[in-house]
């Protein structure tokens, strides 16, 4: 049977490593696919990265494209969320579906602001408090990724165990 994720957590261009790697760990809790777009502000065997992921590395499905059209030829554009500090959407005011990509910025820039900005209803903010730019990117993806979770009812992987 083919892999089907649960979700597809996008990070373009992503620039630190044990952020990926921290994510790539939340993709595996939680049943996501993760997709890399290049360039990389690191390379894929840099030794933070494989840290950050520990024992996870290994159980995760993952893909790096090169350019944003081939991921777009992998992951249909109309159920894309795009996530920023810039967005006036609420995450919590969206409604995910199960094979939803969820899409970060890299660390210093972001995404590009007319994906943002505006009425974009696909563009969507996790609110903090004005003491606090923003969150750092594996703890966005994580409040991203366990939202969707809560909003379709799926069992966090070892609910399974506990009946």
């Amino acid at each position: 049977m083919p892999y089907r994720p649960r979700l597809h957590i996008v990070l373009l261009e992503p620039e630190i490593p044990h952020n990926t790697g921290s994510v790539g760990r939340t993709c595996v809790a939680v049943g996501a696919k993760l997709w890399l777009v290049r360039p990389l502000g690191f390379q894929l065997d840099d030794y933070h990265l494989r840290r950050a992921g520990l024992d996870y590395w290994q159980h995760l499905e993952w893909e790096v494209v090169n350019t944003w059209n081939e991921l777009l030829e992998n992951i249909p554009s109309e159920r894309h969320w795009f996530f920023s500090t810039h967005a006036e959407r609420p995450y919590h005011d969206a409604t995910f579906r199960e094979g939803d990509a969820l899409i970060f910025g890299n660390e210093s820039t972001g995404l590009p602001k007319q994906w943002t900005r505006g009425t974009n209803p696909q563009a969507l903010r996790i609110p903090v408090r004005d003491e606090v730019r923003s969150l750092n990117l594996s703890n966005s993806v994580a409040v991203a990724c366990y939202e969707a979770q809560r909003q379709r009812n799926a069992p966090a992987p070892s609910e399974r165990y506990l009946k």
